[in-house]
C-alpha cells in the first residue's frame, strides 16, 4: 500500500488561482513571495488579477502552475512513496521529492515556458484532442495524416484510456481531426494552445532547455520521480536529469505511468496543484484506488 503525489502540467491555470491560500496560509505566501523575488516580475499579480490573456501566455502559466503546486504541497507536510507530474508537473514533482530546490527549477520553468512560446511562434503547430478511440488508433490516424500532408503529427499525450492529445503542424492536425471523425472518433477537436508541444516542432526550444537543464543541480530524490518520457520510476540524477529534456519532444505517457504506478503497489492518488485534471484521469485509468486532491 503506497501514496502517490501527482502534479498538473498547463491547461489548469485560471485567474485567481492561489490567492485563498495566500491570505490564509503564510507558508504558502511565503513561496509566492519569493517566486516573485527570484523572476523578477509580479507573478503573483498575475495568478491572483490577471489578465486571462496574459496568464495563459507560457512564459507566465508553466511558473504560476510550477508555484501554486509545490507551494500547497509544501503545507501539507505529505511523505510520498512516489511522485510524478503531467507535462510541467514533472518539474513540481522534482522539488516535491527534494531532487532540487524550488528556486532553481523555478528559474529553469521559467525559462523552459519562455523557450516553448518562442518555439512555437518560430514552428507554428497545435494540439487536438480526441476521445472515444483505442491507442493504436489515433496512432493510425496520425500516420495516415502524416503521409497525405507530408507534415508532422503525433499523439502526444496518452492521458487515459481512450482520451489522447496529438501534436504537431496545423494542417496535419485538421487533417487527423477530419479522419477521425470519418472514423467515428467521439470527440476531436483542436485545442487553443501556443504550440506543438512534446513534438518535433519544438526543437528550437531543445538547446536552451538542455543549457538550463545542465546548470540545475539535481541530487537522488526522496522517492522515485516517474518520467513523462517513459514512464518508469528512477532515483538516478542525470537519468532524471535526461528525461525532463527528452519529455519536451517527446510523448507525455501518462496512462503508462499511472499503470506502472498501480503496479508497485501504489493504492492511494493525490493530485496537488490547481484543478482536478489529473484525478478525473486517475478514475478513468485505475480501479479500486483511493483518489484524493488539493486545491
Amino acid at each position: 500500500m503506497a501514496t502517490a503525489y501527482l502534479f498538473p502540467g498547463q491547461g489548469s491555470q485560471k485567474v485567481g488561482m492561489g490567492k485563498d491560500h495566500y491570505d490564509s496560509n503564510d507558508d504558502f505566501a511565503r513561496f509566492l513571495d519569493q517566486a516573485n523575488d527570484v523572476l523578477g516580475f509580479d507573478l503573483k499579480e498575475i495568478m491572483f488579477e490577471g489578465p486571462a490573456d496574459v496568464l495563459q501566455q507560457t512564459e507566465f502559466t508553466q511558473p504560476a502552475i510550477f508555484v501554486h503546486s509545490v507551494a500547497l504541497f509544501f503545507t501539507l507536510d505529505a511523505s510520498p512513496d512516489m511522485v510524478a507530474g503531467h507535462s510541467l508537473g514533472e518539474f513540481s514533482a522534482l522539488v516535491a521529492c527534494n531532487a532540487a530546490s524550488f528556486e532553481s527549477v523555478l528559474k529553469v520553468v521559467h525559462q523552459r515556458g519562455k523557450l516553448m512560446q518562442m518555439a512555437g511562434t518560430k514552428n507554428p503547430g497545435t494540439m487536438a484532442a480526441l476521445i472515444g478511440m483505442d491507442d493504436e488508433d489515433v496512432e493510425s490516424i496520425c500516420e495516415q495524416a502524416s503521409a497525405e500532408t507530408g507534415k508532422e503529427v503525433i499523439a502526444a499525450n496518452y492521458n487515459c484510456p481512450g482520451q489522447l492529445v496529438i501534436s504537431g503542424d496545423v494542417e496535419a492536425i485538421e487533417k487527423a481531426v477530419a479522419i477521425a471523425k470519418e472514423q467515428g472518433c467521439r470527440l476531436a477537436k483542436v485545442l487553443p494552445v501556443s504550440g506543438a508541444f512534446h513534438s518535433s516542432l519544438m526543437e528550437p526550444a531543445f538547446d536552451g532547455l538542455k543549457k538550463e537543464l545542465d546548470q540545475l543541480e539535481i541530487q537522488t530524490p526522496d522517492c522515485p520521480i516517474y518520467s513523462n518520457y517513459t514512464a518508469e520510476p528512477t532515483e538516478e540524477p542525470a537519468a532524471i536529469k535526461g528525461n525532463l529534456l527528452n519529455q519536451l519532444l517527446n510523448p507525455v505517457r501518462w496512462t503508462q505511468t499511472l499503470q506502472n504506478m498501480h503496479r508497485s503497489e501504489a493504492s492511494t492518488f493525490v493530485e496537488v496543484g490547481p484543478g482536478n485534471v489529473l484525478q478525473g484521469l486517475v478514475k478513468r485509468t485505475l480501479d479500486n484506488v483511493e483518489i484524493n486532491g488539493y486545491q
